[in-house]
């Protein structure tokens, strides 16, 4: 015999109604945020089981707590924005002090570089103005004058004629070296009196005679305008001045004239 299922408006709701029911509830007192207010005892027994039954858990009410949770949350992402933003902070000064003192090292190296040039600048000028003075030539007695000249013939001279020039000098005027050279004879020379014979470097020889006193020694390098004595009138003299002569060898007789020698090294005679 069939039996046929009661219908009408009054039929209680199935479990499975009621489970899906409860659950859609939850489900949208969730999704629009309003939590607090259900709890373990607004749940009917059925409710609970279906819970259980399909896994889902109970909404429970969590007021303060999630607050200060969220608090913590919203200080925690404050602090560390702070933080990084700090760190960014000392990194872009780290960034502008590396810079400056890259740019400080720069402009010393720079400055050393310049002031090293122009060291070597003056350096360069100073050794090719040592370098010019010591290849020039001067005159032996400063702002004096022939006063008797090359070859000039005379019963005086031994061999006939003046072998050098004399220059106007009272006694004891300051002799200077016409030119760099090295003092290859310092001392008494017999009628050229106190005499210096210096060998020049560029081969030739200068003599200076009838000094009254001598300023320098045998062997004894000498520059041009250097003083090497004083003039007087020893030896074969008629009275005081500088004899000077040039010569192309160490020897007596090897003489030139010494005005063009002078001239032909720039002095003017």
């Amino acid at each position: 015999m069939a039996f046929t299922r009661a219908t009408g408006k009054h039929r209680r709701p199935s479990r499975l109604t009621r489970t899906t029911a409860n659950v859609a509830g939850v489900a949208a007192l969730t999704t629009t945020g309003v939590i607090g207010g259900l709890a373990a005892p607004a749940l009917a027994a059925d409710d609970a089981a279906a819970l259980e039954h399909t896994g889902l858990t109970q909404a429970i009410s969590v007021g303060d707590s999630l607050a200060e949770s969220i608090d913590a949350q919203a200080a925690a992402q404050q602090q560390a924005a702070d933080a990084a933003a700090a760190a960014e902070k000392a990194e872009e000064a780290a960034k502008k002090k590396a810079e400056e003192a890259k740019r400080k090292a720069e402009a010393e190296a720079e400055a050393k570089a310049k002031a090293k040039k122009e060291r070597e600048a003056k350096e360069r000028a100073a050794r090719e103005a040592e370098r010019k003075r010591l290849n020039s030539y001067v005159s032996p007695i400063s702002g004096s004058y022939v006063s008797t000249g090359y070859q000039t013939g005379g019963a005086m001279w031994s061999s006939g004629s003046h072998t050098g020039v004399d220059f106007h000098a009272a006694s004891g005027t300051p002799v200077h070296a016409v030119g760099s050279g090295t003092v290859v004879e310092a001392g008494w020379g017999g009628a050229y009196g106190n005499n210096v014979v210096i060998k020049m470097n560029d081969g030739t020889y200068t003599q200076y005679g009838h000094m009254s006193s001598l300023g320098v020694t045998v062997g004894q390098a000498v520059t041009p305008g250097q003083q090497i004595g004083l003039s007087g009138s020893t030896g074969n003299s008629s009275g005081p001045h500088l004899h000077f002569e040039a010569r192309t060898g160490a020897d007596y007789g090897t003489d030139i004239d010494p005005v063009s020698y002078l001239r032909s090294h720039g002095v003017n005679v």
